[in-house]
């Protein structure tokens, strides 16, 4: 699905937050899958864009799962996507 200019710029405007972390992975997700995502995950990420920051902290960030079935998805494409290596969990990776 093309995406025209000016709805680019409003959806990168609309990623930047109030956390830097939020605005990386929402920002990386418009300019890097948006344009070829189905029409019902694009709708899905107008919907995550009205969420307030802490809720967005929590789904992105912390690994909250959505109650939606479709911010459920997306939210794990974000977190995937923006998160290739994820930190290891307590114990893991610690020499000593």
């Amino acid at each position: 699905m093309e995406v025209s200019g000016p709805e680019l710029a409003r959806l990168r405007w609309q990623c930047r937050r109030g956390m830097l972390e939020l605005d990386e992975i929402l920002l990386a997700y418009v300019e890097q899958r948006y344009a070829r995502a189905e029409p019902d995950e694009q709708a899905a990420f107008h919907r995550l864009l009205e969420c307030q920051d802490p809720q967005l902290q929590r789904w992105l960030l912390l690994g909250e799962v959505p109650k939606d079935p479709a911010l459920a998805r997306l939210a794990a494409r974000l977190r995937g996507h923006s998160l290739p290596n994820p930190p290891p969990r307590a114990g893991e990776g610690v020499e000593g």
